[in-house]
Formats: structure tokens, sequence, C-alpha cells
């Protein structure tokens, strides 16, 4: 039995002037066809970046000192994978940001992100409320919680926002302590902001995620100044 391997075909001048009259035909101009399929759109790392953020904090701006010094500790520690691929955020420190209702600590963090890509770090990151995490945490049918708590707890970079909003109870603490402590075992950069202060956290989390929070944390307290009336203002 013979087999026959065929070689790519390649458009002859005939093909070609087929495909032409076709394109006439249906008054499609092939210099746009072939700038469509020679030239794609250029697509920056930040676009894409923007494109995954919610619509408020697609410009976010991180100016905060201890935000930026987490940044670039963070860019510091990031890895090139491969010859000529850009660094990849692996491990690196956390930051928790604690404040008032307005304070800015959500447009910091999404700041930050956008900080290191534009510093040209590549980042596999995910932002979720901690009320959102628990809800997607929950056991019901149909759905894997562990393997769903597996793949939050290995994310390169993580944004918990709000922690301390939820309703408090034995299975929120369980969980939260199990997600922090297998992000503080890997060593992955977590960004938490709470509204609570940091003395109030321990009450409310317990002391096995305070404990933990205080030992993979460089913790700040922002201002009580309400970011959200001020822009309004001016």
């Amino acid at each position: 039995m013979r087999t026959h391997s065929r070689e790519p075909r390649t458009l002859g001048e005939g093909s070609l002037d087929r495909m032409a009259r076709i394109l006439a035909a249906r008054n499609i101009d092939p210099a746009a066809v072939t700038a469509l399929t020679d030239e794609p759109e250029p697509f920056s790392p930040l676009e894409a970046l923007s494109a995954g953020m919610p619509p408020r904090y697609r410009t976010a701006v991180a100016d905060h000192s201890k935000v930026l010094d987490w940044a670039r500790e963070v860019a510091e520690a990031a890895v090139v994978p491969s010859r000529g691929a850009r660094r990849q955020v692996t491990t690196g420190p956390s930051l928790l940001m604690a404040g008032v209702v307005g304070a800015g600590k959500t447009h910091q963090a999404y700041g930050a992100v956008r900080l290191l890509v534009q510093n040209g770090v590549g980042v596999r990151w995910r932002a979720t409320t901690a009320a959102d995490l628990y809800a997607e945490l929950r056991p019901r049918p149909g759905v894997d919680s562990e393997r769903e708590l597996a793949a939050v707890s290995r994310c390169p970079l993580l944004i918990i926002d709000d922690l301390g909003a939820a309703k408090a109870s034995e299975w929120t603490e369980e969980i939260t302590y199990r997600l922090i402590n297998r992000r503080y075992n890997l060593m992955l950069p977590t960004l938490i902001t709470t509204n609570l202060t940091i003395r109030d956290l321990r009450s409310y989390l317990g002391d096995r995620v305070a404990s933990r929070l205080r030992q993979m944390t460089t913790q700040v307290e922002f201002n009580e100044v309400d970011r959200r009336r001020y822009s309004a203002a001016v």
C-alpha cells in the first residue's frame, strides 16, 4: 500500500484571478482583505489587561508609597520562563490594605496590577470580593468546590476585595484560613482590602487567619478620606 505525502499547496495565477473576480462581484476591496490578514491590529499587554478589568478600574493608578513598594518587590521577584519571554509573576510579598469605605483601596489594588504590566511584567491574576468568593466555593450540586479552591489558591496574583464584609461563620473562617494558608506556603502575592481596622480583623477572621496575614503581608491603614466624594467634588 502506497502512501502519498501532501505538500502545502499555493495559489496559482489562475486561482488568484478567480478570487479577485469573486471579491469584485461582492464589492470587496482585495487590499482590505490583505490588510486584515497580513497586518493584525496591535493589542498591547496593558490593553489586554484592561479589557479584563471592571470598567471603573481600567485606568486606575497606584500612587500610595506602600503599594508602589509592593509592586517593585513583586516585579523584582518575577522570572523569565524561557528565552525571549516576558518576566512572569511567580512568588512575592502580599499587601493588606485597611481603611474606611471610599478610601481608594480597590483603586490602588487594580492600579498596582496595571503598574506591573506597564513595567513589562506578565501577570496571570484574578480579582474577587470575599463575598463572591464564598458564594463560588460554597458546596452545591454539580460544582467541584475543592477544585475551585485549589485554582484560586494557586493563582499567581490574587486580589481579595472587601475581606470582612461578608457575614462571618465557622465555614467562612475555615475557607479563608485554607486559602490564605495555601498562598502563604506557596509565597504567592496577594492584595487584600478590608473596611475593618487591622485590630478588628482578628475578631472577625479568628486567630489562625490573623496570624497568617500578619506574617505574610505588609499592613497599611488608609486615611479616612472618601476618594469617591473627592472625585465628584472636583
